[in-house]
């Protein structure tokens, strides 16, 4: 049984919420640009689609063993949510791995805030009982990479659907 539960992170410029149902509508404004889904796949949801994907994700993983943890990411200053970030905890042999992910609106990019989050998000993991924090990242997403980087990230030579495993060990 696991014992992880997202609370509220905060860095010097955010806010990282846990994620409820209605951040939905306006979530879908700001992912509303096609354009970050280059790397990743998909298309801009409608606020109908993501609330039901938000109810899914917040009721949770079917599998008891594995933590789904994801937070909206307000920039204070503007009073105004701004995108995502995400972990899944999963058991290992050596201690539980995160894997996360991260997303900025296109209006916000080119700000450091994808790279706030991601490290605020990792610098919460290292507090927890995680070994490991994992991203795959597109080889051509050098955004992406760079955030990687920064949150302490590093890559490896390990490929996943097309993408690249990043790694950090924190090996409490």
């Amino acid at each position: 049984m696991n014992t992880f539960a997202a609370r509220a992170i905060g860095t010097e410029r955010l806010d990282l919420l846990p994620l409820r149902v209605d951040h939905a509508g306006e979530m879908a404004a700001v992912l509303s640009d096609p354009a970050p889904h280059r790397f990743t796949g998909g298309a801009p949801e409608t606020p109908q689609a993501l609330r039901s994907r938000y109810r899914r994700m917040t009721a949770g993983s079917p599998d008891p063993a594995v933590t789904w943890l994801n937070w909206v990411v307000r920039l204070r200053a503007e009073a105004c949510l701004t995108g995502t970030v995400q972990t899944t905890v999963t058991p290992s042999g050596h201690g539980p791995v995160a894997e996360i992910a991260w997303v900025v609106g296109t209006p916000w990019q080119g700000r450091g805030i994808a790279t706030e989050a991601a490290r605020g998000l990792v610098d919460w993991l290292s507090r927890q009982p995680v070994r490991q924090v994992i991203a795959h990242i597109h080889p051509g997403h050098r955004a992406s990479a760079a955030v990687a980087t920064a949150a302490g990230l590093a890559p490896t030579d390990a490929w996943h659907k097309g993408e690249i495993r990043w790694l950090l060990d924190i090996g409490h």
